[in-house]
């Protein structure tokens, strides 16, 4: 006798993106709803918390009904709730948390806990049909910039760390040193392909070093005084002219993705895996899956990049829900979230 499908509705509101989906039992994503903040915080450059709180509690009833009519479900067809409660945004956090709290209560079902960072690597074991972990896995985005050992039991032990600020966050912040819009990451990456990547020798921090650590701040500081001159030098830059700022764009770029191909191969070598997966936003830069493809293929790695869609920030990558289910990690209702970036 055939089962009855089971449903998984998936809250996410770690930072700017509120978001919710449903997922059968076997990975079928029904509906992936996410609503973006991107016009709200463009003006400031960046991420406002209590902005970005404001606005989940405005949308987060919204989106959940709408990722379940996309689905074409009812309340009472779920199995559980999901909700990532960590690392993030304190306030964002609790908006998704309180919604997933008060339905899993209402409908007496399940409550599962998930991380942010570990479904941004579970994305990329959902588009594959066997199974990729032990891997080494890589999750780059705004916030993090992290190198993760992958265990084949979905436990994630971070091996790496970006000590300052995370790529993403740079490609904000380099995109306003050159009057590029928010976010930086799409806006650079069309600038930078009229541009040459070998214009500006940007410093790659750690490159060579042996131990698996990230540092974007220098290569931060380093583009704002070419763009804009270094204070007190008698020398300063010439005009930052469409071709100057095409060139330090592309030159960032090409800085940012050796770095972060770079550590990739160093770890796989490290801890001799054959397998390699990314995700988070950054991710979804063109360039940095050429070279990883590039390096994954020329090393006879397995590359398990998730797609574009489940990079940036949504909810479906809390399918991982599922294999808590099935260990029997039910969260109580006095669950509380663990802000911050790094778990």
């Amino acid at each position: 006798m055939k089962q009855p499908e089971e449903y998984l509705l998936a809250i996410e509101s770690s930072c700017d993106e509120t978001a919710a989906a449903v997922i059968t039992r076997d990975m079928k994503i029904l509906s992936n709803i996410v609503s973006s903040q991107t016009d709200l915080h463009e003006k400031f450059g960046g991420v406002v918390p209590e902005i970005a709180s404001r606005a989940h509690l405005e949308r987060i009833l919204p989106v959940i009904d709408d990722a379940l009519q996309k689905a074409n479900l009812s309340l009472d067809q779920l199995t559980a709730i999901a909700v990532a409660t960590e690392p993030g945004l304190v306030g964002s956090l609790l908006i998704g948390l309180t919604a997933a709290k008060t339905l899993a209560m209402v409908l007496d079902i399940p409550l599962v806990a998930v991380n942010h960072i570990e479904g941004h690597l579970f994305a990329c074991q959902m588009q594959e049909t066997n199974p990729i972990f032990p891997a080494i896995g890589l999750v780059v985005s705004g916030g993090h910039t992290n190198l993760y050992h992958c265990l084949p039991t979905f436990e994630f032990e971070l091996i790496g760390a970006t000590i300052d600020d995370a790529a993403g966050e740079a490609f904000d912040k380099v995109a306003k040193i050159l009057g590029l819009p928010y976010p930086g990451g799409p806006s650079i990456e069309q600038t930078a392909v009229k541009g040459n990547p070998q214009a500006f020798p940007f410093p790659r921090t750690f490159l060579k070093d042996p131990e698996l650590r990230f540092s974007f701040s220098g290569l931060k500081t380093a583009v704002l005084y070419a763009a804009l001159g270094n204070p007190g030098a008698k020398k300063q830059p010439p005009p930052l002219t469409a071709e100057r700022i095409a060139d330090l764009a592309a030159s960032f770029q090409e800085t940012v993705v050796d770095v972060l191909v770079g550590k990739c191969q160093q770890a796989l070598m490290q801890f001799r895996h054959s397998t390699l997966c990314v995700g988070g936003g950054v991710a979804a830069n063109t360039l940095l899956r050429e070279r990883l493809t590039e390096m994954t293929n020329k090393a006879g790695i397995h590359l398990s990049m998730a797609p574009p869609d489940l990079c940036t920030d949504n909810a479906a990558m809390a399918a991982i829900a599922w294999h808590h289910l099935d260990q029997g990690r039910i969260a109580s209702l006095d669950l509380d979230v663990t802000p911050g970036l790094v778990r």
